[in-house]
């Protein structure tokens, strides 16, 4: 099953089911008003959600065409946001970059951060930053959407929590990196609102490629058109899933709504941009940049400026991108 947030005026937009195809959509306001009224009724509308979308895919209904800029974020002011770094590869490349550290890879347990969660933006949405000087990145991740969480949780409820999967850009202004690191308390300021998918799939609607732990498949990332990156979304990820809400909720309950993402998804290589059809690349430009140096002692790849295009969509095994595409223009204010 699929599920949107239409745009209808309101904050919280209005709950939707999408067909498999992405194609098509009917309204499901009658059995939920929101995304985050049936994740805090997910027991007792899950059968009515579910029932819907088998009858729209299978013609019963017609449904209306579905575009992606129709949709908000899927949750557009979420109780809260975690980020977590499940891929050391990202963390190896870019330990070296100003203001951090090398005492921050750790490999016994995720490093994580709380991020902003009021103004989540949607897949088409442009990304407004206050400046094109602040190195802008993008960072393409895959995300789950969560049920309640005791704290304290163990791996096997902490897997049965996950009730959604989407993808997602965290947006970065390098440039503001180190500030927030040495100030102490973590990132701020550099880190505006992140933006994800146009739709949340559960998680039957991957079949084999989702193991219980990590989803199967590639996480391409496009600028301005040029192939960035395409690397698995299950090599190389030290941390599972349920490890990492095993992490977050150690000192407390996560709440329904609750969004989780992987961290820069990332694959041990040594390649450098430009990379073939067939190349692995990179889900962020401070990667790229920081392969560049190694190889070259210089970085070529430009951070994103104002007009700057990125595109991220997860590509199924079967060759499909069933969770959508993130289409976005950067707008700077100056």
């Amino acid at each position: 099953m699929k599920l949107a947030t239409l745009r209808n005026g309101s904050p919280d937009g209005q709950l939707a089911v999408v067909s498999k195809d992405l194609s098509r959509f009917t309204q499901a306001s009658s059995i939920a008003p929101t995304l985050q009224a049936a994740l805090d009724s997910w027991d007792d509308v899950l059968s009515s959600l579910q029932g819907l979308s088998d009858k729209l895919n299978s013609g019963d209904i017609g449904g209306k065409p579905f575009e992606s800029s129709m949709a908000m974020a899927p949750l557009p002011r979420a109780f809260q946001w975690i980020d977590a770094s499940a891929y050391m590869s990202h963390l190896e490349r870019v330990r070296s970059a100003k203001g951090s550290k090398d005492d921050e890879l750790q490999t016994g347990r995720p490093i994580m951060y709380q991020g902003g969660s009021d103004s989540l933006i949607g897949a088409t949405d442009d990304v407004v930053v206050p400046s094109s000087d602040l190195a802008v990145d993008f960072e393409s991740e895959i995300a789950v959407f969560l049920g309640p969480v005791a704290m304290g949780a163990d791996q096997e409820q902490a897997a049965a929590a996950i009730r959604l999967v989407s993808i997602c850009n965290d947006v970065s202004l390098r440039r503001l990196v180190a500030d927030d690191l040495q100030g102490g308390f973590g990132f701020f300021h550099a880190k505006p609102s992140s933006s994800f998918g146009p739709v949340v799939a559960t998680l039957d609607e991957f079949g084999d490629n989702w193991d219980g732990e990590r989803l199967s498949g590639r996480l391409q990332s496009r600028v301005n058109g040029l192939l960035m990156g395409q690397p698995r979304t299950e090599v190389d990820m030290l941390f599972s899933f349920p490890r990492l809400i095993v992490e977050a909720a150690l000192t407390r309950d996560l709440g329904c709504g609750t969004i989780l993402g992987s961290g820069t998804v990332a694959n041990t290589h040594d390649e450098i941009l430009p990379i073939g059809s067939d190349g692995i690349g990179f889900s962020c430009i401070v990667e790229a940049r920081t392969a560049e140096k190694a190889k070259n002692e210089k970085a070529t790849t430009s951070f994103l400026k104002n007009d700057d295009t990125v595109s991220i969509r997860f590509i199924a095994e079967d060759g499909t991108f069933p969770l959508g595409e993130i289409s976005q223009t950067i707008k700077t204010v100056s």
